[in-house]
């Protein structure tokens, strides 16, 4: 087989495209409700800080029930079909909101149920995504596969939640909720197309998504799979992680970004919608900034990372961007929304840049049959941390006022740069 033949634009291998497509449709729907979901909450419903602040959380904190286990489920079960079922499940989920708001009986209740019910289902289909790219495309293209998806993601942020503000200011919250739930059965009809393996034409791809399913299907009696309890797996994906020092940087420096970033942002209904008096499509506008910051970082870690190697480019972009964290506080009116998105602009591009660089570094140095603990345990932390600054956010403006969770954020967000400061992951390849 010719080394054209590997090196065919991405979006040409079937598999590759179609998973391609089904994520970007969801993640289109999934920022209508990350805005139109607390709106509803604070305009139909009346909720405050503390409220806002757990309904925020909740979504995030359901890994910490469900985190360990999804990832040996991903690692036996086959993924493309625990996808559609995820994604159907969050569909009927979050159709249950507007059909509660036209009955009458919509309750912070049930928004709390959703939420838990959209986190799970977000879980086990992000593990198993990303634990079935190495498959379609090949280690070798990692980077260039993770920067299309995160970049086309960061796409859809911004338009997500453009057109959730100006879909919430004319059509009202429930009818954004059920767009989402629309977009979750696109993706579901999507992912059918993907076939079972990749491209035939690019060499090794087929062999090792083979792998990978045998390794993660039910037929995984090599490696006593079925003989060994759930405890078991768990602990070596665990021991794996902690095992590595390059991997424990990457995620203590993203734990440390997650707590941060909710807390910079959960409140930001009550205070620029409820407190500041802007309209619901200045919210809007000012979430999907953030769109475009992931966008910027993705599309620039490639180039970063043959500039300065993956390690030492993550390691530059935090050291350069945190402390624009400590202008978010000083959201206001006129100027001082604009620094305020400026600052959320740069924190953003970091989080483009390091999901794409990261990412694309875990996968490469975990075995195939470790990919979905490894994922797992990675977003259980990662995930946790946002729920932790949810609560935290919540706590802090119950207490102190909106502008307390800021500075706490911008704080936090501001030294996230300390755990690569001795890590051996400024200077990986």
């Amino acid at each position: 087989m010719s080394a054209t033949a590997v090196e065919r634009p991405l979006l040409r291998l079937r598999a590759f495209r179609n998973l391609f497509v089904a994520a970007a449709v969801s993640q289109f729907g999934s920022q209508i409700t990350y805005v139109a979901l607390p709106l509803l909450a604070v305009s139909v419903l009346g909720a405050g800080a503390g409220e806002v602040g757990l309904l925020a959380s909740l979504g995030t904190l359901t890994v910490l029930i469900v985190g360990l286990p999804a990832g040996v489920w991903v690692d036996r079960m086959r993924r493309l079909p625990l996808m559609i079922v995820t994604d159907l499940a969050r569909a009927a989920a979050l159709l249950s909101i507007p059909l509660a708001w036209w009955g009458g009986w919509l309750s912070m209740g049930q928004l709390y149920v959703v939420a838990v019910l959209v986190g799970a289902g977000s879980l086990l289909f992000d593990v198993a995504c990303l634990s079935l790219v190495p498959g379609l495309v090949g280690r070798t293209r990692l980077t260039s596969a993770n920067s299309l998806l995160v970049g086309t993601g960061a796409g859809m942020d911004v338009a997500g939640r453009s057109a959730a503000g100006l879909l919430v200011h004319t059509a009202g919250a429930p009818l954004a909720i059920l767009l989402d739930a629309l977009s979750y059965v696109w993706s579901a009809a999507w992912l059918r197309r993907v076939p079972e393996h990749p491209d035939a034409t690019v060499p090794g791809v087929a062999d090792a998504l083979r792998d990978g399913e045998e390794a993660g299907g039910g037929a995984r009696a090599v490696g006593g799979v079925r003989a060994e309890g759930m405890g078991r797996q768990v602990s070596e994906g665990v021991r794996f992680l902690v095992g590595n020092p390059v991997l424990m940087a990457a995620l203590i420096q993203g734990a440390m970004a997650n707590l941060a970033f909710p807390l910079c942002s959960v409140l930001l209904p009550v205070l620029i919608v409820g407190g500041l008096g802007h309209p619901e499509w200045v919210l809007g506008a000012y979430l999907a900034v953030g769109g475009l910051g992931v966008l910027a970082g993705s599309s620039a870690a490639h180039t970063l990372a043959r500039r300065f190697g993956t390690g030492r480019a993550a390691w530059l972009a935090s050291l350069a961007t945190a402390p624009a964290a400590l202008a978010i506080p000083f959201l206001g009116h006129g100027p001082w929304l604009w620094l305020a998105a400026a600052a959320w602009f740069v924190l953003t591009f970091r989080t483009g840049v390091n999901n794409v660089l990261l990412v694309s570094l875990r996968q490469r140095v975990t075995p195939d049959e470790m990919l979905g603990r490894m994922t797992a345990t990675v977003r259980l932390l990662l995930m946790g941390a946002t729920g932790a600054g949810g609560l935290l956010a919540a706590l802090l403006g119950e207490l102190w006022g909106v502008r307390a969770a800021l500075w706490a954020g911008a704080l936090i967000m501001a030294l996230s740069w300390i755990p690569f400061l001795r890590s051996p992951l400024r200077t990986h390849p």
